[in-house]
């Protein structure tokens, strides 16, 4: 399978519009993908309509700590944000990265708001859907709010609000998205960002931490089944869009937990010989058994590996901020002159 640019690896490229037909981009990340070896399918297609459904689910859950604990540092942490902004000049611009549903960030927007803050929210994501969703929930709570939404890719984004004005920024990407890439793609995805920003901007980065390793398998495997269901909604998404005759029936979901490396890894694995046909372009995937299909990874960190992280990428770390059990950290990055 051909390598992805950074860009193409972005999570908020994910969410993908629930058009009636296939895209031509699906269609050949599917066949690329399974046609390789190994198979791998891009996890940015977990998530349709059906899948966006899902994860939430998977937010609640007990096992899943990550959505509670990011929201317990945003709330401990807001003061200390604070501070951060008002050492700006008297208005910024709050850029997010895919802010989903937006229920964390309305966090820190009613604290600044409550403390009289100066600025403009602007929500970046590639679904003009969920922009529209996200909009219209944060009318309703915060009627004062400036809000502009950017229908964009995450750099291109970035690349309209520097065009915009020299404000200073302060830009979010939480939900621990960081840990979809790889150790070095994401110093390179950091380091694109850190090159769209001026000196003294802001990132704020949500990192899982490396723990108890029951614990993080767990937190992808839990007794209810929502992540198995959420993981084999992409080979119906594939049936239903592609003209596909997967049987999840053949597959079963197997998730992986490294301590070591910090890799926590999604497979669905073959448990017979079989054959799928995918109808929209008549191609034959053969599966051998037991043969694996790569689906996701979620990088755990280590408050070193994040130091370092921070000094491959051009930035310098102004704060490190901790749920009570040190599960999660947000990092407080400060993007240094050349």
């Amino acid at each position: 399978m051909a390598a992805k640019t950074i860009s193409e690896k972005i999570p908020v490229l994910r969410k993908q519009a629930d058009s009636g037909r296939p895209e031509k981009e699906f269609i050949d990340a599917v066949v690329a993908g399974l046609s390789g070896h190994p198979k791998a399918l891009p996890s940015k297609y977990l998530y349709d309509s059906r899948g966006d459904r899902l994860f939430q689910q998977i937010t609640e859950l007990p096992e899943y700590y990550l959505t509670r604990c990011e929201e317990q540092i945003l709330r401990s942490g807001r003061d200390t944000l604070l501070r951060y902004v008002r050492g700006f000049a008297r208005h910024f611009r709050l850029v997010e990265l895919g802010a989903g549903d937006g229920k964390k960030t309305s966090i820190l927007l009613s604290h600044f708001l409550k403390k009289g803050c100066d600025f403009e929210y602007m929500p970046a994501d590639i679904s003009a859907h969920v922009l529209q969703d996200l909009m219209e929930t944060l009318t309703r709570a915060f009627p004062k709010l400036k809000i502009r939404a950017l229908v964009k890719e995450y750099i291109m984004a970035l690349e309209d609000v520097g065009r915009m004005a020299s404000d200073p920024k302060l830009v979010l990407f939480l939900g621990g998205n960081i840990g979809n890439f790889s150790k070095d793609e994401a110093a390179s995805f950091l380091t694109l960002l850190s090159g769209r920003l001026n000196p003294g901007d802001l990132l704020l980065t949500g990192f899982d931490l490396k723990k108890d390793p029951a614990m993080i398998y767990h937190a992808y495997n839990d007794r209810q089944g929502v992540t198995r269901s959420f993981t084999f909604n992409l080979l119906r998404r594939i049936n239903r869009e592609l003209d596909a005759d997967f049987d999840p029936g053949n597959f079963i979901h197997y998730p992986t937990y490294d301590p070591q490396s910090g890799e926590m890894k999604s497979y669905l694995i073959a448990q017979r010989a079989h054959e799928v046909k995918i109808g929209a372009t008549g191609t034959r995937i053969t599966f051998a058994e037991w043969e694996p299909v790569f689906m996701e990874v979620s990088n755990k960190y280590s408050e070193t590996e994040i130091t370092a992280l921070s000094e491959r990428a051009g930035f310098e770390i102004s704060e490190m901020l901790f749920d009570r059990d040190r599960f999660y950290v947000d990092v407080l990055f400060k993007k240094t002159p050349p």
